[in-house]
């Protein structure tokens, strides 16, 4: 059966790079050719946007399966990991997997004055070295540069057992993969990878306990309860829920980030991560490398094959990245097997896939 879904996209050369920037559906960038259209002719003014605000939370709740009320809205992860880490407690002990995104550890390592413990290990061993000391444990769904996809389940059962409160990046996850972000104290998304939205809107999650627990550092009037009603003078009044933590919104980036989520919805999470898979596994079996079971493939040059990897991506014309040392191809909603296949029958025998172990 055909996929359908790619015909929304028109990108020029064989993308694989979705890990990096995602590319647009013609929805999104329809929506935004209209509302530029709208800004350029003066027709539009800042409350307009609060709805296309209001949905693109609800849409990205019902994503990521938590209540609309624990999500928040941001522009980048690092900012919103941030909170969570100006919350933990002096010389509290801090779990990360090794070589991890730097915008999930650097804002822990921000407060290393304060003696908080800051301990890495390889991503399979999260969940063995939860102990009851560990008071979060931090870790990218997906590791970014490998592709190694977390034991979610066990290091959720690890921390139960332990007391320790989990946060959790979805930005290589969220748009390809089932995710149930209500098991989860916390998680972060940047939306402009695998979510297919512009750059500078991102999503935390936050459990109800924690809404009350972790200060609003960057409180403003957009979060508060009504904001138009928040715009001057003190006292603070900020939302009672996970709005409480939003910072003003980049407009023009919502209306795209709107247009994608329901793009993504409207194909539903379980046939994403059914057809990402079976892309990626269909590029495995052309390369004669074992199916990684992920949607990113990190893959090493075989000796000295450095060249001809270089000539062949050239020929096929593709958009790939270079991470860690090492090629990185991500396969989304955009591209299909047929278009794959003849790319990993070119690279048999000069790569090898990279253990994200």
């Amino acid at each position: 059966m055909s996929w359908i879904h790619a015909a929304a996209f028109s990108p020029e050369p064989l993308y694989l790079n979705t890990a990096s920037m995602g590319l647009p559906p013609k929805a999104t960038t329809d929506a935004l050719t209209r509302e530029l259209a709208g800004w350029s002719a003066g027709r539009r003014q800042a409350s307009d946007y609060d709805g296309t605000v209001g949905r693109s939370r609800a849409l990205y709740a019902q994503l990521v399966r938590v209540p609309t009320e624990w999500v928040a809205i941001g522009n980048q992860v690092s900012p919103l990991v941030g909170l969570i880490a100006a919350s933990v407690p002096d010389g509290a002990e801090v779990l990360f997997a090794e070589h991890d995104f730097t915008s999930v550890s650097f804002p822990f390592a921000a407060h290393a004055d304060r003696g908080l413990r800051l301990r890495e290990v390889p991503v399979h061993r999260i969940a063995d070295e939860i102990g009851p000391d560990t008071a979060w444990v931090v870790v990218s769904a997906l590791q970014s540069s490998t592709g190694a996809v977390a034991d979610l389940e066990a290091i959720e059962a690890a921390a139960r057992r332990h007391g320790t409160r989990t946060l959790i990046d979805l930005t290589q996850a969220a748009g390809w993969m089932q995710v149930d972000a209500s098991r989860f104290d916390a998680t972060v998304c940047a939306a402009y990878k695998w979510l297919l939205c512009p750059r500078g809107t991102a999503f935390l999650t936050l459990t109800p306990e924690l809404h009350t627990s972790i200060r609003p550092l960057a409180a403003n009037w957009y979060a508060g309860e009504d904001p138009w009603a928040s715009i001057y003078g003190l006292p603070l009044r900020l939302a009672a829920d996970a709005r409480r933590f939003d910072v003003s919104p980049a407009w023009h980036a919502w209306v795209g980030t709107e247009a994608s989520l329901e793009f993504l919805l409207g194909i539903g999470a379980r046939d994403l991560e059914a057809h990402a898979l079976a892309v990626s596994g269909a590029f495995a079996a052309a390369a004669g490398l074992p199916d990684a079971r992920s949607a990113i493939l990190a893959l090493a040059p075989a000796d000295g094959a450095a060249q001809q990897i270089r000539d062949t991506l050239a020929r096929f014309d593709v958009m790939a990245a270079n991470r860690a040392g090492n090629l990185r191809l991500s396969f989304h909603v955009h591209n299909t097997a047929e278009d794959v296949e003849p790319l990993g029958a070119a690279l048999r025998g000069l790569v090898h896939i990279v253990s994200g172990r």
